[in-house]
């Protein structure tokens, strides 16, 4: 196994001085830093990062939790995570919170003992309580996606759930839907009351009554979408559209939908929520809420260097939905031409 040692021997300096390149501390001449580099490369030197994140208190790595690894929607925050970890020449290191509150802090004290220098956080369980206790408590930055958290909003990234919901659902009254029925995320979770309020808030709005019977629970999964939208049709099946609460949903529901015998979007309208790359060559193309998960979590990650370089940082602006609008929403019962 080729030492430190060994890089100091063949590039001719003390191997403290290597030990300095490495952790870039202290001054070295650019010559003596180039012979250390030149000797790495000729023995195939590799750097034991986890001695040096010892010695220097620092992994130069960001972490990041995730609730879970499913589906496009991760796919795409991952994707654009370590794109904007390597442009900061850092490394990234993944975990599964496992959507459990107690998972995903665990998660973030792995994180921590690895030495991360900055920890982003998506979580979908965790209390204020929790969250801030984190925060207050954690040696490096902490940045949370997916949850407001009032006191410490530039610690933040936020989308802002309720008002999306309620421009999605006012859009099916628009087009003259007043039987409109939901499909919730896991109603434990801050998101699916959110997104359920959002629904509510827009019937309220619209004086039309609030029916339980048209309100399913699924589990954010096609099968829980497609099992929700089961009941909802057993329970009182005359609702002429329906919002899920994430795509994935709408896509089960598109299939119990069918499997009832019912045209879409001619006798039922469907509306999703995220905007995941399959929505729109789905048949009938599916109406949702574009959610910029992709620029949130830059935002995410270029606070936490902001943090981590410690320079001045402010609270974060929320991030809002756009209403992409298809083939999966007809006009209702009740649409008047031209209002």
């Amino acid at each position: 196994m080729i030492t430190m040692l060994d890089v100091s021997l063949r590039a001719g300096v003390s191997k403290a001085t290597v030990s300095r390149v490495l952790n870039g501390t202290g001054q070295v001449r650019q010559s003596t830093r180039d012979a250390v580099f030149r000797a790495m490369e000729e023995l195939g030197y590799r750097p034991n990062f986890l001695a040096q994140s010892l010695a220097t208190r620092s992994s130069n790595s960001i972490g990041l939790v995730l609730s879970n690894f499913d589906g496009p929607y991760f796919g795409t925050l991952l994707r654009q995570a370590a794109k904007d970890v390597e442009a900061s020449g850092k490394h990234l290191i993944v975990t599964d919170g496992h959507d459990t509150p107690e998972d995903e802090a665990e998660a973030v004290r792995l994180l921590a003992d690895r030495r991360c220098d900055a920890i982003v956080l998506y979580t979908r369980h965790m209390s204020e309580a929790q969250i801030m206790a984190l925060l207050e408590t954690l040696p490096m930055p902490l940045v949370v996606i997916n949850r407001d958290v009032p006191q410490a909003r530039d610690r933040c990234v936020f989308f802002e759930q309720q008002q999306a919901v309620f421009e999605a659902v006012s859009y099916l009254i628009g087009r003259g839907h007043r039987a409109i029925a939901c499909i919730t995320g896991p109603l434990a979770t801050p998101t699916a009351q959110q997104r359920l309020a959002g629904y509510r808030a827009a019937l309220d709005a619209h004086g039309i009554a609030f029916n339980p019977a048209w309100v399913a629970e699924g589990d954010n999964k096609v099968t829980g979408g497609y099992h929700a939208c089961r009941t909802l049709l057993a329970n009182d099946g005359r609702f002429s559209a329906l919002f899920c609460s994430n795509d994935d949903m709408a896509i089960g529901a598109m299939k119990a939908l069918q499997e009832a015998g019912k045209t879409l979007p001619e006798e039922v309208s469907l509306f999703g929520f995220d905007d995941q790359p399959a929505a729109a060559f789905l048949q009938p193309a599916l109406s949702t809420v574009y959610l910029p998960i992709d620029a949130m979590i830059e935002t995410a990650i270029a606070q936490a260097l902001r943090l981590l370089n410690r320079q001045p940082v402010v609270p974060l602006a929320p991030f809002t939905g756009q209403l992409r609008v298809r083939d999966s929403v007809a006009a209702g019962p009740f649409f008047t031409p031209g209002s």
